[in-house]
């Protein structure tokens, strides 16, 4: 029976990671009107998206437990999911500051945020897509999972958990020695470091309001490399499409 319900977990969490995966990168690729390679990861995985769908299925089934109404269940629902969306975020967002000492995305101008991390808009839009999960995408989705074969669910779900484990070890690597370029950053004018900053270009363009901490005058050089504000990084830009 642990089994049973571990192949389920590995299945959900791979599936719904790869499914976050797609709905980042088709937003912030519509709105850069170009493709954006979005996430953490090098691959197409968001395993924020996973774990936060595990979280509101499994709170979703307790509400249905505890709760007999069916109109309070809804409810509860509703506010449960946007409780755990909230502190999901913010506790992602705090875990990497502290970790690479920067900044990934930031509602500091939107109404009712938290330091910058969560805000009242972006936790009821979270919300709202995971009473959507839970309502209308999770049910035929685990009637499609139960009808599988228990190894299958296993393999497919173990093969994708260690290749997401896998990715978040290289990517972590990567974004450590990025920290490490950061630091020697002042040692070099941005024409010595500007090759260094290019391997890391997916990262730049996947979270666009990425600052780091304690270093306004990189973060305005970088912002410059990326978004076309002088000759010669235009002029660098051009080799990369070329």
């Amino acid at each position: 029976m642990k089994i049973n319900f571990f192949t389920y977990l590995l299945f959900f969490f791979s599936l719904y990671s790869f499914a976050g995966w797609i709905l980042e990168t088709v937003y912030a690729s519509i709105e850069a009107k170009r493709f954006i390679n979005r996430g953490f990861l090098r691959g197409p995985f968001c395993p924020i998206y996973g774990f936060g769908s595990l979280a509101v299925i499994c709170s979703s089934a307790a509400m249905d437990s505890f709760v007999e109404t069916s109109a309070y269940s809804q409810v509860a629902k509703i506010i449960a999911a946007i409780m755990i969306a909230t502190i999901l975020e913010y506790c992602t967002g705090f875990v990497l500051e502290k970790l690479f000492n920067c900044k990934w995305w930031d509602y500091s101008d939107e109404f009712l945020n938290i330091q910058g991390k969560v805000c009242l808009k972006y936790s009821i839009l979270w919300g709202f897509l995971a009473y959507i999960l839970i309502e209308i995408i999770h049910p035929p989705v685990f009637g499609f999972s139960a009808s599988l074969p228990q190894a299958v669910r296993f393999i497919a779900g173990f093969i994708a958990t260690a290749y997401l484990i896998i990715d978040t070890i290289i990517t972590t690597g990567d974004i450590l020695d990025l920290k490490r370029i950061i630091q020697d950053y002042y040692k070099n004018p941005l024409e010595k470091s500007i090759a260094a900053f290019a391997r890391y270009k997916r990262i730049f363009m996947a979270f666009p309001q990425l600052y780091f901490i304690n270093s306004d005058k990189l973060n305005h050089e970088i912002r410059g490399y990326i978004y076309d504000k002088t000759a010669k990084i235009k002029t660098q830009i051009k080799k990369w499409h070329a």
